[in-house]
């Protein structure tokens, strides 16, 4: 991305994902369209879009002016229109392989035959809903985490067919939007991000549903205890540094019990009585009305934890 500002991207849905995709772009100093099917929801994208990069601002994750940044984000009524001119394509429509398949039969239609198609679906691989498209070869997922914006992490997977070269060409561009892509190298139903937090979840369920704490103490052994050293390093480093000679010493000591614990863990069914149990803790907790505020403070947190990191030497 030599010069930037004319270079234009298209970003498909301006809902949360799609307005945080349009300003990891725009800030990084690409033009972007960005679209969605319903006329409120793109009305509405500019007024959302500023307020979240008004906080970002206030937070010292961006230098440039707001309005600056909110200048190069063009809302446009037609899927025509925001293919139009671009090289890469985010997606970001509702969650089914239905939608999917009919989305990228018109994205391959209508964008140059040297865009890259890219879909945020976050449990869906490629495969799914490329697999009978002409351009097939320039497709791939890219799973953000929620929101792209504060939280840098792309899962970049590609099917078998598509072009080595293609992504390539992707992990490029999102290092050049300053994300932290990774490679999944083969397709696996909802990559690695949400099977690792899967597989803590049903931990977590298992705990709370067996009687052994309160779901608020268990948030606690993640922000209190794990989360503090996985915000910054993961677990294989984590493991490297904790015992004197690293990782092969770590499972001398270690890896036998966590083998044992391994094979009493089940796999949870996320039951409905117990989901309401959580339910009406967590509304003690936080009422109802409030999870909009506390979300962005969430948000706010996410920002200063963002900072930290940036600070961090490489």
């Amino acid at each position: 991305m030599k010069n930037k500002q004319s270079e234009k991207v298209a970003v498909i849905g301006s809902g949360l994902i799609g307005r945080a995709w349009a300003i990891v772009f725009a800030r990084a100093g690409l033009n972007v369209n960005i679209y969605d099917q319903s006329k409120a929801a793109l009305n509405d994208c500019l007024g959302l879009t500023k307020s979240l990069l008004e906080d970002a601002h206030t937070a010292g994750l961006i230098n440039e002016s707001v309005q600056s940044i909110l200048s190069r984000i063009h809302p446009v009524e037609t899927l025509e229109l925001a293919c139009s001119g671009v090289h890469f394509i985010q997606e970001n429509i509702r969650e089914t392989v239905e939608a999917k398949l009919e989305i990228f039969a018109e994205l391959d239609h209508l964008a140059p035959e040297h865009a890259i198609l890219a879909s945020s679906t976050s449990w869906l691989p490629t495969s799914l809903f490329t697999e009978k498209l002409p351009g097939r070869a320039r497709c791939l997922v890219g799973h953000p985490t929620n929101p792209p914006y504060l939280i840098p992490l792309v899962e970049v997977s590609p099917a078998p067919w598509t072009s080595p070269e293609v992504v390539e060409r992707a992990m490029v561009f999102y290092e050049a939007v300053h994300q932290e892509p990774v490679l999944v190298k083969k397709e696996i139903h909802g990559f690695l991000l949400n099977r690792v937090q899967g597989a803590v979840l049903n931990e977590m369920l298992n705990l709370y549903e067996e009687g052994y704490a309160s779901s608020a103490d268990l948030d606690k052994v993640m922000k209190f205890g794990l989360g503090l050293r996985w915000s910054f390093m993961g677990p294989f480093e984590t493991i490297d540094l904790n015992a004197p000679d690293g990782v092969t010493d770590y499972a001398a000591r270690y890896g036998q019990t966590y083998a044992d614990v391994a094979k009493t863990q089940k796999n949870n069914t996320w039951d409905a009585q117990v989901i309401a149990e959580i339910e009406q803790e967590r509304r003690t907790i936080l009422k109802r009305e409030e999870l909009d505020s506390r979300s962005r403070w969430r948000d706010n947190r996410l920002m200063n934890l963002r900072k930290h990191q940036q600070d961090q030497p490489k």
